[in-house]
């Protein structure tokens, strides 16, 4: 049984960022091992929703399926064999709206077709949201543009509101961000500022609601 699915970028299992990102979440979503984490305050804590969802960064957002999920396999793998591989820019340690993340150092326009292409792709596949779920996301006050999203796509920070970001911790107290950040920093220092290429993308699914996601396909772009 899957209660919902969702299409990520992850690294490559050999890539040593793929290490250090699963050390610092204290979660493989490859396997599902739990692994030790850096010796941090509340470490386990403040990771712990990014390790919930596992290292990823977002291309089709989480949904439930309206269609069965082979159909669905399918479906990503046609997509898939669509996209070419391309360079992903070297990535840096950055706060977005108060919480850490891994983001690109310089414009990557592939990068952002595949998302785009993603969301637009698959949605067929994607059950509607229910009331609770829309009524969940207004809570964060939506602009125009994002509700327009939201009721289109079933997420607010799609196509032209999407922004490339692999979590490495829920939002930080000003203290929190002083002791995280550098942390961060030298934790993935040497590994995340190199080009690497991307050359899969992953599907993860959540066997029920609140389950940490797993990676259930790594599925190879250009077919």
């Amino acid at each position: 049984m899957v209660a919902r699915v969702a299409v990520y970028y992850a690294p490559e299992p050999d890539d040593p960022l793929h290490a250090a990102a699963t050390a610092w979440l204290g979660r493989d979503a490859g396997t599902g091992a739990a692994l030790a984490q850096p010796d941090l305050p509340d470490i386990a804590a403040v990771t712990a929703d990014p390790r919930g969802y596992g290292f990823h960064a977002t291309l089709k957002p989480p949904f439930r399926l309206a269609t069965g999920y082979d159909a669905f396999l399918d479906e990503v793998r046609r997509w898939a064999a669509t996209a070419a591989p391309f360079a992903l820019p070297p990535l840096s340690v950055q706060d977005l709206k108060g919480f850490l993340a891994l983001r690109e150092t310089a414009p990557c326009a592939p990068l952002h077709a595949l998302a785009d292409s993603a969301v637009a792709a698959l949605d067929g596949h994607r059950a509607p949201p229910t009331g609770d779920e829309l009524a969940r996301r207004r809570k964060a006050k939506l602009s125009d543009a994002h509700e327009a999203l939201l009721v289109r796509w079933g997420y607010p920070y799609v196509m032209g509101e999407w922004q490339f970001h692999m979590t490495l911790t829920r939002r930080l107290t000003p203290g929190e961000r002083d002791i995280y950040r550098p942390a961060a920093e030298a934790h993935f220092a040497g590994i995340a500022a190199v080009e690497r290429k991307v050359g899969a993308v992953c599907v993860f699914t959540q066997a029920a609601p609140g389950a940490p996601f797993l990676i259930a396909e790594r599925i190879r772009l250009g077919g």
